[in-house]
């Protein structure tokens, strides 16, 4: 490039793209011949003879070719603006593994804008790297291209989401982050006040209250991807701080609330799939519950749950004398699962809560092979393999016991034996008609399965009575949950906005007028002053986007997340705070107890 050349094209650099033309992924062989200014990091450097090396140079869109001069001492990571002219590969001289690879840039003229130290651990490594190392120089990491395709989805995922709710007349609106105490299902993260000596803001578990609030101030259909915070132990689908679609509307029912959320999911599935899902089917929970042993079932394999309590009504086996009876049966697993593989899921079965686990072979005349076959009978036998199903080589695992514990486990062994990788098919699924309480107490109160402000079935209402015990159980909610394989997205319910339902509610929860007053009294106040019947729902944007990306855990969707442990390796937070500041708080710190 003569100089003349490389001052008119230093004229051209201007506009949206500032100190770069072009970037390194968008080239392509119709670029021939032009000259071209990129800008990015060194991400490897192969030297070529004694006079030229070649540089991968890469930024967000890919990485291109640079033939530069051997004297540039430039090192992995090191940050350029690179000018030259791009030149075509010679036919048969393509690099068929990248995008870029039918050209180089060439007569490569090279600013180093930054030096870099060798970064903490290699860039292309396909050994898993330690986590806490990656969390502690994250922005590094941020670089490599798993993070990068992350993140830029999730950004893909969130615009479709939010198009998909402006589609359909909601109105993005922000609520509060400081707040008050709510009774929930975890633990507040709570923020002292200065101004107010011994008093705390909570940081928002969701935003329940202020869009039902929208709901009364006729908002109408009101949504927003709201950060919320809860204080409760971190999994591979759970951290302290998370992002969620959060939606409510009024004058509308379940079925409404479900038609909206399925096609803003079907959006971003899309967006990031290029699938638009049909349908989504809807599931009982009570059959969750019976044929999955959960109530976010994993859908994309069978395996389910078989009743067989009715066949040993009368059995001389004293394992199956108890109040359920059910069975798995794995298809060829006579063959495929040895019995060292047995006493392993037998020792699970056992840490799930179990006494143990029956099993049996089905042979070639459909007899059956296992310990506890001399205590059954002939036609227990028999009829055990035709309830089944069994074909011969098939492997049938049961469980007896209290009902709960029997679904529970024979639930977490199917996805123990058959669970499909997570990046292997997308299955979703609405889970509706849920109880509307959980357990009874202790103390005989019962225990809501959602909010306390969720609408109970129209048909059960009757049930809604304080100490009413057992019965309360029966009630079912119009609560509904979105699962996708296996993994809950979200929940959503309609919502009471009847005071006097309300006040059944609060009732049969075993709250006193005051206690209402005092945890819900603003709300309760709010619904005097005319409350629109309204329904929401809000799921993970986190979650979605790791199980559309195929990632098995959300912290490889979040910029920068916590640790299992809930610390952060590049902050060192949480840390200890100054006295002074204690001081101004009106705090003091207690010695941790054992």
């Amino acid at each position: 490039m003569t100089d003349q050349e490389y001052e008119e094209h230093e004229q051209d650099l201007s506009g949206a793209r500032g100190m770069r033309t072009d970037y390194c992924g968008d080239l392509t062989a119709e670029d021939a011949d032009r000259v071209v200014t990129l800008c990015g990091w060194v991400d490897r450097r192969r030297e070529h003879g004694e006079k030229l090396a070649f540089i991968d140079l890469r930024d967000h869109t890919g990485v291109v070719q640079c033939v530069v001069d051997e004297k540039h001492d430039l090192r992995s990571e090191y940050v350029v603006q690179i000018t030259g002219t791009v030149v075509k590969r010679p036919e048969g001289m393509e690099n068929t593994i990248l995008a870029t690879g039918a050209i180089d840039v060439q007569n490569c003229t090279v600013v180093v804008l930054n030096k870099a130290e060798t970064p903490p651990f290699p860039m292309h490594s396909r050994q898993e790297i330690d986590e806490t190392l990656r969390l502690k120089h994250r922005y590094v990491d941020m670089r490599r291209e798993r993070m990068q395709r992350n993140l830029r989805y999730r950004a893909v995922i969130q615009s479709a989401v939010r198009e998909a709710m402006e589609d359909q007349g909601f109105t993005e609106i922000e609520t509060p982050l400081l707040i008050a105490s709510t009774p929930e299902g975890a633990r507040d993260f709570v923020v002292p006040s200065r101004q107010q000596p011994g008093n705390f803001y909570a940081l928002p578990q969701s935003p329940q209250i202020f869009k039902q609030l929208c709901m009364v101030g006729g908002i109408d259909r009101y949504y927003q991807i709201a950060k919320c915070l809860r204080d409760e132990d971190l999994r591979a689908d759970r951290q302290f701080e998370f992002a969620q679609l959060d939606a409510e509307a009024s004058f509308v029912g379940q079925e409404e609330i479900i038609e909206f959320i399925s096609y803003v999911i079907a959006s971003a599935t899309d967006a990031v799939r290029g699938v638009w899902p049909e349908s989504i089917p809807q599931m009982s929970w009570i059959d969750a519950m019976e044929h999955y042993g959960t109530d976010k079932p994993d859908i994309r394999f069978g395996m389910t749950l078989i009743e067989l309590t009715g066949l040993f009504e009368g059995t001389e086996a004293n394992v199956f004398k108890t109040e359920c009876v059910k069975g798995i049966i794995v298809e060829g697993g006579a063959e495929s699962i040895g019995r060292n593989r047995i006493d392993e899921l037998t020792e699970m079965c056992k840490k799930w809560g179990a006494k143990g686990l029956a099993w049996f072979r089905v042979g070639d005349d459909l007899e059956l092979d296992g310990g506890l076959t001399k205590f059954m009978s002939e036609a227990e036998q028999a009829g055990l393999t035709q309830m089944m199903g069994a074909q011969p080589g098939d492997l049938v695992l049961l469980q007896s016991g209290d009902r709960h514990l029997v679904r529970d486990v024979l639930g977490r062994l199917r996805l123990e034996i058959g669970r499909p990788p997570i990046d292997e098919g997308l299955e979703f699924l609405w889970v509706v008609d849920f109880p509307m309480f959980e357990s009874i107490n202790d103390n005989g109160d019962p225990v809501a399965a959602h909010h306390p402000f969720t609408m109970p079935h129209v048909d059960d209402v009757d049930y809604l009575v304080r100490d009413g015990g057992e019965s309360l159980l029966k009630i079912r909610s119009q609560a509904y949950d979105l699962v996708l394989n296996g993994w809950e997205l979200g929940s959503g319910s309609v919502r009471i906005h009847e005071p006097d339902v309300q006040k059944r509610v609060f009732a049969a929860l075993g709250l006193s007028d005051e206690e209402v007053e005092e945890k819900f009294g603003f709300l309760l106040e709010a619904f005097r002053f005319g409350a629109p019947p309204h329904a929401g729902f809000a799921f993970g944007i986190d979650r979605l986007t790791a199980l559309l990306l195929g990632e098995e855990n959300i912290r490889e969707v979040i910029a920068f997340p916590k640790t299992q442990s809930g610390s952060d390796p590049l902050t060192n937070a949480p840390t200890e705070i100054a006295e002074r500041h204690l001081t101004e708080l009106g705090l003091r710190t207690l010695p941790p107890t054992d």
